[in-house]
């Protein structure tokens, strides 16, 4: 399971009364280190002098990798952290994450990033199983 959702959650969810701040309250206490990861990204770019911000550290443990790729792989847990930073999410692999300007979508980097070639290149013989 994803989430721990409280009863009413699931209420307000089921009365059409859920919004992000709801929703993103319950992502970041079901998994807050794929939550702490896109927070620290998105503080990290507008420092940056690239169009986006990227962690290449592996997650401290199978755990913490779970989430990551639970939160990712959920449009709506990955909708809602996008728009709560204000950011464009990309991901490579079991850690290779990445918050883009919005506006930068369009540029290259972000396609050099999401292309297939940047998959490949970004392949590691430790990273297989991952």
């Amino acid at each position: 399971m994803s989430l721990t959702v409280p009863a009413e959650m699931v209420t307000a969810a089921a009365q059409g009364r859920l919004d992000d701040d709801e929703f993103l309250a319950c992502v970041r206490e079901s998994l807050p280190y794929a939550y702490d990861l896109v927070e620290r990204l998105a503080a990290e770019l507008p420092a940056s002098d690239r169009d986006f911000a990227d962690n290449l550290v592996p997650p401290p443990d199978e755990q913490a990798r779970g989430q990551l790729l639970r939160a990712l792989s959920s449009n709506a847990i990955r909708g809602a952290l996008e728009r709560r930073f204000g950011v464009v999410l990309a991901f490579q692999n079991c850690h290779r994450l990445a918050a883009f300007r919005p506006e930068t979508v369009d540029g290259a980097q972000y396609h050099r990033f999401v292309s297939i070639e940047g998959q490949i290149l970004n392949q590691q013989p430790e990273l297989v199983d991952c």
